[in-house]
């Protein structure tokens, strides 16, 4: 491990333990078997970011370890990636009560711990799974509408201050939601092909490509 790639780890591990010491929807934790904070390279280019643990990942304390996850690894797969190539966390950090959505309440509890990880990571793509993911960051859109394209946004990191993260972020469907409706299962394999191009273009300097259609 670098050093660098050593530094970034550290400070998500703070991160995991401000979390804990926090003690952050102590409901929810009240109802999980540990809290699933994120896993693999701490300085990819790519960090995706889903909704919420289910029972695989509140079990084994990793994301995207049941069926969605081992169909985001096929994707992967599809572009020449593996999961120790990218980065991958939740809005919640917490399995929500039978699989349930999570609370508005609760997903802005845990968005500052997610900005945090943003900022320690700075990706040059975040990739948002599913509509809970996308609205975090884009409230007004339509998963619907605007999955597959690819917008440079500006992520304010601290209400207390300025800092800020300059990001491209890709809308996909979420993997679980595809699985069982082949029509969006090809639109999200088709979705996910774009992610090197786009990260071939933001290598290149081309962020003034980045529009929602």
């Amino acid at each position: 491990m670098s050093a660098a790639t050593a530094t970034t780890q550290q400070t998500l591990d703070a991160i995991k333990q401000q979390i804990l010491r926090d003690d952050i929807c102590p409901e929810l934790a009240a109802t999980a078997t540990q809290l699933v904070f994120g896993d693999g390279n701490p300085n990819s280019e790519v960090v995706f970011i889903g909704e919420a643990p289910g029972k695989n990942e509140d079990l084994q304390g990793l994301p995207f370890v049941g069926a969605a996850g081992k169909f985001l690894n096929e994707m992967l797969a599809m572009i020449q990636l593996q999961r120790s190539d990218i980065y991958i966390t939740n809005i919640v950090k917490y399995r929500p009560p039978e699989n349930r959505d999570p609370l508005p309440a609760e997903k802005k509890a845990f968005l500052p711990y997610l900005q945090s990880q943003l900022a320690a990571i700075a990706p040059k793509l975040m990739v948002t799974l599913g509509r809970h993911a996308t609205n975090c960051f884009l409230p007004d859109l339509q998963i619907s509408k605007v999955h597959g394209q690819a917008k440079r946004i500006t992520l304010r990191l601290n209400k207390h201050s300025n800092d800020s993260l300059s990001v491209v972020m890709l809308p996909l469907f979420h993997p679980a939601a595809a699985l069982y409706n082949p029509a969006q299962r090809q639109t999200l394999i088709d979705d996910f092909a774009k992610i090197p191009i786009i990260i071939q273009k933001i290598k290149a300097h081309h962020e003034q490509g980045f529009r929602f259609e």
